[in-house]
């Protein structure tokens, strides 16, 4: 897991995740922390090997580490998260050891995780949507009534 460390220790992911740590300090709702990077990684990696998909480990955590890293970008620029961590992530993925190939699968992961004909699809993007849903624990928050998800999006049971 040595890239996926290099992208943790990676100066701009750390300012990043500084950033929106402050900007949601007041957040009721799910944040994007570094926990919330790390359960869609995981339950990414699950389905992975539970489908037999095939996807490097580092791919994956690579790509769910840095899916919501431009979230400051949002609340600071208004520039929409997705494209904002595609942003960060291309800046940070060449230090990190990937290859090009590997650059541009991520790139595309995240520039896509938001996008719901991804859901069904067995390529990263669709692995780093289903996780980044599946990550949110609906069924234990304590603001779940006041919520903006529909009924039919909260996770009120558990899954993986």
């Amino acid at each position: 897991m040595d890239r996926v460390n290099k992208i943790c220790s990676h100066q701009l992911w750390q300012k990043a995740a500084a950033e929106i740590k402050e900007l949601e300090k007041d957040r009721i709702f799910c944040g994007h922390d570094v926990a919330h990077f790390l359960d869609v990684a995981r339950l990414a990696y699950i389905e992975n090997l539970e489908k037999g998909l095939g996807f490097d480990r580092e791919l994956i955590y690579g790509a769910a580490l840095l899916h919501d890293i431009g979230r400051g970008l949002e609340y600071t620029q208004n520039i929409p998260h997705d494209q904002g961590s595609r942003l960060l992530a291309g800046k940070i993925l060449p230090d990190c050891g990937y290859t090009k190939e590997e650059q541009s699968a991520i790139l595309k992961a995240i520039s896509s995780h938001r996008t719901a004909d991804t859901v069904t699809r067995d390529d990263l993007a669709g692995l780093l949507y289903r996780a980044d849903k599946k990550s949110r624990a609906c069924l234990f928050c304590q603001v779940q009534a006041e919520c903006k998800w529909s009924t039919e999006k909260k996770n009120l049971t558990i899954e993986v």
